[in-house]
């Protein structure tokens, strides 16, 4: 735990939380402070200080006075002992965090009163399963007092997300879900996707799932509604339309007189259909259509009769006509078998499914409501829009604090983007009967779906391992594989890949590539062996894991240096190694198409290769692995060549650098532009300057430039290759 205060034997650390709302002092009375939001940093400092003084006693003393957002109190160092930390607990709101006895958190927890709630862990009432564990991996128990039991529950998320703690419900991917991206104060605006929603006033729909659901929706807008699709760069420096004019799937804004008003009326279609209300659309476009028809625009009206038919249908597919269509409403299912547990998330606007989505989560040996609550907060804090009504399988103790969030986090969200803040609180329910517990059936169906789909999927990887093990006569199960690559031109800019599949399946956050810095000669085996070498010498060094199986690109001879760098290792029967050939065409006798030899895999001590089945699911594995290593080396390889071969003049103006440079061929689309363009123009763009300005013009157009005796020099650098 943190040192004693150098000025007396307690110590009280203040922490507060950036997006919650102000914490007031006014139960405290302490009039003379200012309300102070919580940064979990700053807690994460105050814990990280426990690793430095183990031996320091740290003197601790009830502290029910603690005002919100202060860290209460802390457990002594050394063994741990719940009856001490019991009697010292505030009985305020707020959240715990349990650390094990090097100091690390394990759990989070929130409670309306926290004396009450470290008293069930004390008594055995609690019966997770990571309960009984405690007394033997416990240290310190961390105590944050808030105001109210909703800034607990918004504390406990955000810590939460900041340190991921083994025992806690969370999504285990953390990756960031596709949005459309929508900015209505442009004057032309366009839909765009986007992985990270940000703060700057552009309407955000989604998150998608899937990059596939997200594209297909972008392109049926773009058929129908004809908003550009180009960037602000292209849209900013045409000169002609392009082919999506001339499909009518854009209206030309870049170049034509297009009316910004009737321009805007596309934009707040697109609104309306992402959004859901597509009934208030169609009826939005009947008029239209109508109102073409009278002035005899009957092109136009014959647009909106297309655009009214193609929402009918999709209207008609998907309409689930058993609740008040007028409500946004969220159904959400579970499907578990022992610990693995499978939560979706049905989405329905104006009584139409929009979508579906499903998570599985390993090792949940919670029970089902605390399942629920803590998937609905990663849920909904990663972007997912909140609806008026969220149906849920199971009762939940804490469902009013999580409704009172959902309501302030909707809130929050419609004043960041500039619309109307909707009105009353969100519904967290539980239904019984009726039509809404065949909605959450319908959610629960899903889940159960995409449980078995993971679980078929899992198996047949399994399976693929499986094989491998046995045809390849390996030494253990190859749940990790990492296969090779190198690539480079006459000896420039070598550069080795590694690509790695877990458990079966590709794994892209683990792939890494190589600059090879030893060799600028072509020598693809001497290339290989400092790769391999590099990787593996840093299972020692930096606690790389190790792999079960070793793919080599290539035949004997690539192997042959596999192996010798894993006996200089020691590594030599510890990790399996062979070599994958790639297939090749072979000379067709009779002119027609050419056959292709089959893939080959190299086992060490082995003169002949083993070929196994063509279209089996371990070839099928090594071949993709094998691809990816390919894709990711050529890639490294030519972005190191680029950045050595290509140059732009811009490069050669003291004080320019990647992001000025993007900047100004941004605002004016190309060199020629940059060149063309006069002083005052180029100083207006941001984060350039009159100064730079100056300099920018005296390179590209010396002979414009004036520049006076006492100015400077402008600096170049010496000759580059210009692009």
């Amino acid at each position: 735990m943190p040192p004693p205060n150098s000025q007396s034997g307690t110590a009280r650390r203040r922490a507060g939380f950036g997006h919650s709302p102000n914490l007031s002092r006014a139960a405290t009375g302490d009039s003379a402070s200012a309300d102070r939001p919580f940064d979990p940093s700053d807690l994460s400092t105050y814990c990280d200080a426990a690793t430095e003084s183990e031996g320091d006693a740290y003197a601790l003393e009830p502290l029910d006075s603690a005002l919100p957002g202060e860290i209460a109190d802390s457990a002594a160092a050394g063994p741990f002992d719940f009856a001490s930390r019991l009697a010292t607990a505030p009985d305020r709101p707020g959240v715990y965090l349990m650390r094990d006895r090097r100091g690390c958190i394990v759990y989070v927890g929130k409670a309306a009163s926290l004396k009450a709630r470290l008293r069930q862990y004390f008594a055995g009432q609690d019966e997770r399963f990571f309960v009984a564990h405690l007394h033997h991996i416990l240290g310190a128990i961390d105590v944050v007092v808030t105001a109210t039991a909703k800034e607990a529950l918004l504390l406990e998320n955000e810590l939460i997300k900041q340190h991921q703690p083994q025992f806690n419900v969370k999504l285990k991917d953390d990756k960031r879900f596709l949005h459309l991206r929508l900015d209505t104060a442009q004057p032309f605006a366009r839909l765009q996707v986007v992985r990270r929603p940000a703060k700057d006033g552009a309407l955000y729909f989604g998150p998608y799932a899937s990059a596939s659901a997200a594209r297909q929706t972008l392109a049926q807008i773009n058929r129908h509604f004809q908003l550009r699709t180009c960037p602000d760069s292209i849209f900013a420096n045409r000169t002609r339309p392009c082919l999506e004019y001339q499909i009518r799937r854009c209206l030309g804004p870049c170049t034509l007189p297009v009316d910004r008003d009737e321009y805007a009326g596309h934009v707040r279609d697109v609104a309306l259909f992402l959004s859901g209300r597509r009934s208030e659309l169609v009826h939005h476009l009947q008029t239209r259509m109508a109102q073409a028809a009278v002035s005899e625009d009957f092109e136009r009206a014959a647009r909106y009769r297309d655009h009214v038919k193609a929402l009918q249908v999709s209207l008609e597919q998907q309409n689930v006509a058993q609740f008040d269509r007028t409500q946004a409403l969220d159904a959400v299912g579970l499907y578990r078998e022992g610990a693995r547990v499978c939560v979706a998330v049905l989405t329905f606007r104006q009584g139409v499914l929009l979508g579906s989505r499903g998570h599985v989560l390993k090792d949940q040996e919670w029970p089902d409501a605390e399942i629920v609550s803590g998937y609905l907060q990663s849920l909904y804090d990663r972007g997912h829009a909140v609806p008026d009504e969220v149906l849920v399988p199971v009762e939940l103790p804490d469902a009013e604090v999580v409704a009172e969030w959902l309501g302030d986090l909707r809130r929050q969200r419609a004043q960041i983007d500039s619309a109307a803040v909707p009105r009353g609180q969100v519904v967290l329910a539980w239904p019984q009967r009726g039509p809404k517990v065949r909605l959450v059936e319908m959610a629960a169906e899903n889940a159960r779906q995409v449980f078995e789909d993971q679980a078929r999927t899992a198996e047949k990887r399994q399976a693929a391992l499986a094989g491998l093990h046995k045809r390849l006569h390996l030494n253990r199960l190859p749940r990790r594989i990492e296969c090779y690559d190198i690539s480079n031109i006459s000896g420039t800019d070598p550069t080795g890949s590694m690509s790695v599949a877990l458990d079966g399946d590709l794994a892209p956050r683990e792939y890494r590539t190589f600059g090879v810095r030893g060799l600028d000669t072509p020598n693809d085996f001497e290339m290989m062996r400092e790769v391999l070498g590099r990787r593996l010498e840093r299972v020692k060094s930096s606690g790389w894991p190790l792999p079960d199986l070793v793919v080599i690109d290539g035949g004997k001879g690539q192997l042959k240096v596999a192996l010798a760098v894993l006996d200089e290792l020691g590594l030599a029967g510890i990790v399996d190694v062979v070599g994958l050939a790639k297939a090749r065409a072979q000379a067709s006798s009779d002119h027609g198409e050419s056959a292709a030899s089959p893939e080959r895999v190299f086992l060490p001590g082995i003169k002949n290769p083993v070929v196994m089945p063509q279209h089996s699911s371990e070839i099928y594995l090594l071949v993709r692995l094998r691809d990816e290593a390919h894709r990711l080396a050529i890639t490294a390889h030519r972005s190191r060549r680029n950045k050595r071969t290509l140059k732009s003049k811009l490069d050669g103006v003291p004080g320019i650098g990647e992001a000025k440079k993007k900047a100004l061929l941004t605002a004016f689309g190309s060199l020629a532009g940059v060149r063309t363009a006069d002083h005052a123009a180029i100083a207006s763009v941001p984060g350039i300057g009159p100064e730079l300005a100056r300099r920018i013009v005296a390179l590209l157009r010396p002979t414009v430039a004036a520049v006076s005796p006492d100015q400077p020099p402008v600096m170049t650098s010496p000759e580059p290759s210009i692009i």
